[in-house]
């Protein structure tokens, strides 16, 4: 049976960690990188960016695809996060999640999945033979996300074990769109503060 990223899952062992984790240094993080998940895949990328979330000079290093990206600053994070929007390309997450945090930051092991446009991937260098269809794209990631003191991002470091990348077509009945994605995290993203205390005792 293949497996699917479901947009609902994205911040499942985040969630869970959240249920359980009692020093603040920790939640702090944990929510930090919640929020991000979240409005990465719904598309909000500026919304991350914000002081509240992440540093003024961020550095990204990610090794996905058998190359290598060093984001230097806001200026080239943004453009990053632009271009993946731009072309679809931002509806991914966690199929399977092991997130550990700690005073520095987060370190974690997924299976992603992404619901990926065939012309997203051509232009992401793949060879896939229907610009028109969407496609799973699953793979094994380890990644490690530094946080300062105060629970802001410094960076994000993406390490994608090249040698279990799969792509395989999706039934149409089985994509999510980005405007799915979007229709499904908005309200969660713009819940009430009095509710997110409800579910994750903030």
């Amino acid at each position: 049976m293949k497996k699917i990223f479901n947009v609902a899952d994205v911040t499942k062992a985040t969630d869970e960690l959240l249920k359980v984790a009692e020093n603040p240094r920790h939640r702090k993080i944990l929510k930090n990188f919640r929020r991000h998940a979240m409005l990465e895949v719904a598309g909000r990328w500026p919304e991350i960016l914000v002081p509240e979330m992440t540093v003024s000079h961020p550095v990204y290093r990610i090794y996905e695809a058998g190359k290598q990206m060093i984001l230097d600053g806001i200026d080239e994070v943004s453009h990053f996060y632009r271009t993946m929007a731009e072309i679809g390309a931002n509806v991914f997450g966690p199929i399977e999640e092991i997130v550990m945090v700690s005073d520095w930051g987060l370190a974690i092991e997924s299976y992603f999945g992404s619901h990926i446009k065939g012309s997203a991937l051509i232009a992401m260098g793949e060879d896939v033979d229907d610009p028109d269809a969407y496609y799973n794209v699953t793979r094994w990631i380890a990644s490690f996300w530094p946080y300062n003191e105060d629970g802001i991002l410094i960076g994000e470091h993406i390490y994608e074990n090249f040698g279990s990348r799969e792509i395989t077509k999706l039934d149409p009945e089985d994509v999510i769109t980005p405007e799915m994605a979007r229709k499904i995290l908005d309200p969660l993203l713009d819940m009430p503060p009095k509710q997110h205390r409800e579910w994750f005792r903030y």
